[in-house]
């Protein structure tokens, strides 16, 4: 597995988030609704700074979970990372691929973790820009669940993967 692609993926996102999202940053009122109900109703304000700090903060969770942690992975002892057959997969001889596939992995799921950010803030910024015709909040609903089916798939995925060694192959 080659993780580049996944990492370029999200390089072009974040890239795009700050060229996107600066862009509206002097339309925003001083003061924006950044919580919504289920119905899309806002009920919960900041002022801009704190809400584009927030953001910022948000998308650094997401660049620690797409690249940190793979590299976290790697200068861990073997003995501190919990794997099922972990003596075969950690093996000298499985070491380097294992540690790629993570490597791949979590560089999809932050990939994955930073588009329901964007789509969400977006929802907020729009929300605000609009407040006579805000976005359909269905559109959260759909987001997020295709987010829980994304992982649903990556973890079974992931667990199967690690299930079975060589000889159970």
């Amino acid at each position: 597995m080659d993780s580049r692609l996944p990492k370029l993926l999200f390089a072009l996102l974040a890239i795009f988030a700050a060229i996107y999202f600066s862009s509206y940053y002097p339309q925003l009122p001083d003061n924006v609704a950044s919580h919504f109900n289920g119905r899309g109703i806002p009920n919960g304000w900041q002022p801009k700074p704190m809400f584009f700090a927030f953001f910022v903060g948000a998308i650094v969770i997401a660049t620690v979970l797409a690249f940190g942690v793979p590299r976290m992975l790697k200068s861990l002892p073997t003995q501190l990372i919990n794997l099922p057959n972990k003596q075969y997969w950690l093996s000298p001889e499985q070491s380097e691929a294992t540690l790629e596939f993570f490597s791949t992995w979590f560089a999809w799921f932050g990939c994955a973790a930073l588009a329901l950010l964007l789509f969400t803030f977006n929802y907020a910024v729009q929300s605000n820009l609009h407040p006579d015709h805000r976005p359909d909040p269905d559109q959260m609903l759909y987001a997020i669940l295709a987010f829980a089916a994304f992982v649903a798939v990556r973890i079974t995925r992931l667990a199967a993967r690690f299930a079975r060694t060589a000889a159970k192959r």
